[in-house]
């Protein structure tokens, strides 16, 4: 059960940091995806 739990936490932790990681250095598939002629609200 502690295992099962742990590695809950950790995928979230992963998940999370990813996230951060990918918006702060500019990743998004809005940013990579759309061309200048696309309006993005």
């Amino acid at each position: 059960m502690k295992a099962m739990l742990a590695g809950f936490a950790a995928a979230i932790v992963i998940a999370f940091g990813a996230w951060y990681a990918l918006n702060h250095v500019g990743f998004s598939s809005q940013e990579t995806y759309s061309g200048p002629n696309v309006r993005l609200e």
